[in-house]
């Protein structure tokens, strides 16, 4: 056998062993996520944090754009759409308009929260957040990671990422991409 087969035979046995491995991980989330989703007695507590489905979303504190000082805590006992953005990004764009009339018409009969933050370390600075704001008429609370902290910690990598946050703190969905009102309708719906 060539040299250059044996590499090649090796290089492929490699990217098989990492595409099982990867494919072994997807399996145990997915099978974990159904039993939760069949409503499985699991309790969580409030120390059982992380962004999988049914664990308590990690809190945090962050600055409004009109200066008030919110932590995602203050919002227990609603439902919270938990959305990162930029003003750059056009998805997110797209999806401004739709969380603004669920907001404006919906929100507080669903007894739920819109909290938008700001990627404001990937974004061209507070002023161009600020004229965004007003050319979407945004009346939802608009956070700012100053630091990139809070979307790294929700791995927020592609914009928009939203999460579903239920009444009682747990992630209950992520959405990567824009979402339109009759998909916020329907995640909000599997809420409680």
């Amino acid at each position: 056998m060539s040299k250059k087969l044996f590499g090649l035979l090796l290089i492929a046995a490699m990217i098989g062993i990492v595409i099982a491995g990867i494919v072994k991980n997807n399996i145990e989330n997915t099978s974990e996520f159904d039993n939760i989703a069949l409503g499985s007695d699991v309790e969580f507590l409030a120390t059982d944090e992380g962004l999988a489905k049914g664990k308590v979303a990690p809190d945090f504190e962050l600055t409004t754009l009109d200066g008030e000082t919110v932590s995602l805590s203050d919002y227990q006992g609603k439902k919270v759409i938990l959305n990162f953005w930029a003003t750059w990004c056009p998805p997110c764009r797209a999806e401004m308009p739709h969380m603004q009339k669920y907001f404006e018409e919906q929100a507080k009969e669903e007894n739920v929260e819109i909290l938008a933050v700001n990627l404001t370390t990937e974004d061209r600075g507070i002023d161009k957040v600020k004229t965004f704001v007003r050319e979407y008429d945004l009346t939802f609370p608009i956070l700012m990671d100053l630091e990139g902290e809070i979307g790294a910690s929700y791995q927020a990598v592609t914009i928009p990422t939203s999460y579903m946050i239920d009444t009682k703190g747990r992630v209950q969905n992520k959405i990567v991409g824009p979402m339109d009102e009759t998909m916020i309708e329907k995640m909000v719906s599997n809420l409680e």
